[in-house]
Parts: structure tokens; sequence; C-alpha cells
């Protein structure tokens, strides 16, 4: 056990006790009904109650096997002495949800919270896989405190393609600029689309899944060498079994989100994600995590903790292998090993092991340099998250390095302004519009309010007739955010977004746009008076939604330069169960 913790004296008096402990009316009441599932009576008789908040949906593919995985988990904790709880939990998928599933995010994060507050469970297992399943369960259960542990399901086996390595999404892009550019038949494509996902599990690229899952892993929050292993390998199900034995006794240490998601936490989990190359997704997350724990962690920490951090993992979208050879390179603890030589690491960092950060990694071995680069041979030398200022982004945006073309890491051009996302898809293959490699592309409209939700389309799609002259990049500028399986230079987050009046809103066409990412600059040549004039006519052409939840999320979601998460769901850690109405 870590010195910086000390474990709670066991055994004492459990909360899930509020419920079944004693033989009052209202206990028999909890109890009894319970009963009803085959219980015997002494399961009540005190120890630790797990709740496994599961994210399996038919509509969640890449979750699509947790139901199984869960299995291994309730074994764990009948192991160790406790009794499982299998819970349902809100599921959004980013490959089914419209208009988003970023936009439900925080419900989900308000779903797992309120499930975990309102009921007899004494710690959580969060199971986890899709994109916003990771962050939404790490945000309800920093809310309340509880013990928890995460467990993913793993990123899906290689795909391959007429020998070629395929990846989940960066293959998807890659692929249909090949069909517009006249370089691939449609034919082919759908040929290829057989070869894209071929096994349980989550993207198999570097994308926002296996970013969180590695986030997880570096905050602390999930054993060490949980985030690579594939879902489909034996050696996944042993995670599971061994999460659910660990999450009984820390119930009995009292060893909760709060002793390990620190400030020292973060900064280890901001300078992996410069490492692995992780997906610019991961800023928006860890913001709105640090935020729900009670960490003041900001935009520029992500700049100036991961600025100096080189990218040594080899895979797509920024290299050339997947998840799985990254597993058998040795995973994350070989990652997080080498920013421990490099002094780059919060070495006494306490995890849900209840051992230290480096205990945990100090032994782990590099069993493929093509995939784990040697430190002086690093993939990008600066890699991290490139964190812009400058009239055009006043509150900042975000860009990846190294999935970014050096050559336009400085770059100076006309504006071409598309309004939101469907003046984008209905003009961009049009051969008439007015655009080249030199232009910048403008997208407006698409952030947390203006999409709503901030979607995954800033990775604009080149038109045609750049593609077809063999460029393949160009400096693309928006409000909304991109897959972590996309590349490209993109500028992304741009805050204030324009749908609430940042100076995005009043972009024209043909403004001319300075990125410079070695100064962290993005700036609208346009004069001070004129941007003051343009926006003080500005008119917003966002509807304003009229009820339920799209209501509550326009009218409280923040900015992505703090997490987007809502307003008033921060300062709320721990607070205590209601009382019981029976």
């Amino acid at each position: 056990m870590s010195k910086s913790f000390t474990p709670a004296p066991w055994p004492r008096k459990l909360r899930s006790q509020h419920w079944y402990g004693g033989n009052s009316r209202d206990t028999i009441y909890h109890r009894g009904w319970l009963k009803n599932q085959g219980y015997p009576h002494d399961l009540f008789d005190g120890r630790p109650v797990i709740g496994i908040m599961n994210t399996w949906a038919d509509l969640t593919p890449c979750n699509g096997h947790l139901r199984e995985l869960a299995e291994k988990v309730k074994a764990g904790v009948w192991e160790a002495g406790g009794f499982p709880v299998e819970v349902p939990v809100f599921s959004a998928s980013e490959n089914t949800y419209r208009p988003t599933a970023m936009m439900y995010r925080n419900l989900a994060a308000m779903a797992v919270e309120e499930a975990m507050r309102g009921q007899p469970i004494d710690g959580a297992v969060l199971m986890v896989g899709c994109d916003k399943t990771t962050p939404s369960l790490l945000m309800g259960a920093a809310s309340t405190d509880i013990p928890s542990i995460v467990v993913t399901g793993g990123p899906m086996l290689n795909g391959w393609f007429r020998g070629e390595r395929i990846g989940s999404g960066t293959h998807l892009w890659k692929f249909s600029e090949a069909v517009k550019a006249g370089e691939m038949t449609q034919e082919e494509f759908l040929e290829a689309e057989q070869s894209m996902s071929r096994s349980s599990g989550t993207c198999n690229t570097m994308g926002t899944a296996s970013t969180m899952a590695s986030m997880a892993e570096a905050l602390g929050m999930a054993l060490s060498g949980n985030a690579a292993i594939p879902a489909v390998d034996s050696r996944r199900r042993v995670m599971a079994q061994m999460t659910g034995r660990r999450i009984v006794q820390m119930v009995k240490d009292d060893l909760k989100p709060s002793d390990v998601m620190t400030r020292a936490a973060f900064e280890n989990a901001i300078r992996t994600n410069g490492a692995i190359g992780g997906s610019t997704n991961a800023v928006i997350h860890l913001l709105a995590i640090a935020g729900r724990v009670g960490v003041d962690l900001t935009l520029d920490d992500w700049d100036g903790l991961g600025r100096d951090v080189s990218t040594i993992v080899n895979l797509m979208p920024s290299g050339q292998y997947l998840m799985e050879e990254f597993f058998y390179a040795g995973g994350l603890p070989v990652v997080i090993k080498r920013l421990g030589e490099a002094g780059l690491l919060n070495k006494d960092a306490l995890t849900v092991s209840g051992k230290t950060m480096w205990d945990e990694v100090k032994d782990a071995r590099n069993w493929n340099e093509d995939v784990i680069l040697p430190a002086d041979k690093p993939l990008t030398e600066h890699g991290g998250i490139a964190v812009l200022r400058g009239n055009l982004a006043p509150d900042g945006a975000v860009l990846k390095p190294s999935a970014a073309s050096s050559h336009l890491m400085t770059h100076r051009g006309p504006a071409v302004v598309f309004e939101d996302i469907d003046d984008y898809k209905a003009r961009i293959n049009d051969d008439a519009l007015e655009i080249d490699e030199n232009s910048v592309m403008v997208m407006k409209m698409c952030g947390p309010r203006g999409y709503p939700g901030m979607a995954e389309v800033g990775n604009m799609g080149l038109p045609p007739k750049v593609l077809k002259k063999g460029i393949t990049d160009m400096v693309r500028i928006s409000d909304a955010r991109m897959s972590g399986t996309a590349y490209g230079t993109v500028v992304l987050h741009t805050s204030p977004e324009a749908a609430r009046g940042g100076p995005l809103a009043i972009v024209r066409t043909g403004d001319m746009i300075e990125l410079d990412v070695p100064n962290r600059r993005l700036h609208l040549d346009v004069p001070d008076e004129e941007i003051a004039r343009r926006l003080a006519e500005w008119k917003n052409p966002a509807p304003k939604p009229d009820g339920g939840y799209a209501q509550l999320f326009h009218e409280h979601v923040e900015g992505a330069d703090t997490g987007a998460d809502f307003d008033f769901l921060k300062g709320c850690r721990g607070r205590e169960v209601g009382k019981d109405s029976h």
C-alpha cells in the first residue's frame, strides 16, 4: 500500500447496511425484495455490495461483449467475499447516436452518478469501452466518490485488406478520400468494409476509445496493463476477474476516486497522452473529469505539461501499427515506465491497486521497438496537444502535432468558410468551389451549443478537385471535435464557439488566417475594429431547443475549453444519499 494512503479500519459498517442491515421494517423491505432473486440471507451480513455498472448495449457495438465480461467481474467479486449486483447504465455509442454521442456524455454521467448515489452499493466496477462511456462513468464516479475501478472491453483485432493493416476509422477516412480522388472504386470500398471490424471490441487504432482506456490506466483508475489487451484475448477476461477481486478490497480500505485522481495523476495522464499520440478528445474529457473530482486543471496545462513529450507509440492514425501490436509489445506500462525514466512521471501517484504508479510499471519490458519506439527515435519529437490562442481563439483551440503535416504547421492562407455542417456537405464536392491547397477550410456552428453536442466533424474531407492533384492535407479550423482515429492539420475546439458569438462566427471567405503551431498562435488577419463591427452585427442563426434534454443541454453546457460539462454539476462530490422514503 502506498505511503500516501492509509486504509480505513475493517470491519466497519458500510453504506449498503443503511438499506440491508438490521431488522426494521425498512431493511426487511429492501432485503426481502432482493431475495426474490434467490439470494441467501447471509449475503446481507455487511459484506461489500459491488455495483457492476455495465454499459453493454446491442446498439453500442464496441461494448457488445460486456455482458459476457461482466460474468468474470462477478466471479472475482464472489471470490473476494463481496456481493456483486449488475446495473445497466446509460450507453452512448459514437457510431450510433445522433446528433452525436458527445451530447449525451453529460446525461450518461448524471445517470451513472445517480445510479450509484441512490442505490445500496459500496463500490463500483465501471465497465466501459466506446468513447463516451469511459469519461461519463469516470465523471459519475468522481462525483459520488464511492470506491470505483475501471475495466475496459479492449480493442478489436487488427483489420486486414489485401495484405494491408486496416485501422478502424483511420482507413474509413483514407478510403473515402481515395474514392473521391478516383484512386479507389466504390466496390473496393465496400469490400474493405468487411475487413475493418472483424472481432468484438473498440477501435483498434489509437482513437478515442483506446486513448481513454489509456487515460484511465494512467490516472491510476484501472489495473496496470488493462488498456491494450484485445477484447477477444483470454487475458481480457482474466483482467475483468482480477478487477472484481480488487474492488472488494478497495471498499474495505475505503480507497476512493479522490484518493487516486489527484493533480499528480492528471499530470501523468496528460504526459501519457503525448507519448501515445492520443486523441484530442482526451482534452475535453479529462478537463470534465478533473472538474468533477475538484482538481484545478486547465487547457494551458495540456500545452505546458505535454509540449515536450515525444510521441513514442507507432500506432495509427499517427503511425503504422494497431492496438494488437501495442499489447504484444508490452502495452501502456512500457510507455509509463519510459516517462518515469525521463523524469516526466509523478512516480508516487497512487493507483487503484494500492501501489504507486512507479511500483506498477518499473519492471515493464518492451518487446518490439518498432511499435514502442526508442526514446531517441520518436515518431514525433514534440507530441502532446498544442493549445493555440489568438484573436480567432481567445479561449484556446487544440491541434494534435503527431497527426498533422509538418509543412502546414506554419501556414497563412485565405479562408473558405462553411457556415455549418450542412453548408459544407452541400458545397464541398462542387468543382466550382473556389478552393485550393493553400486555402484554410473554416467550419462554424459545430461546438457544444452549435451542433448541438460538438460532433466529430472537424476533420473535414478535402474537396475532390484538390484530392485529384495528389494533395492529402490542408489546414482546417472549426469549433468541432474530430475522431481520435482521424488525422491531418486540423484545429479543433475553437473557443468561444461560433454559437456563443466567438470570433469564429464572423470569419468570411477570403479573410487571411495565420496558423503558427510552434508559437501557438491562431490569428485572423482582420483589423480589430472590423472584428468588433462584425461581432456587433452578428445574429445567432442557431434556433434554441424548446424542451427536453436538448434545452437543458443548451442552457447549461460549458465551453470546450473547460470540458463541456454542465455548469451545475461541479463541486458536488461526495454529496450524501437522500433519506429512505419507506
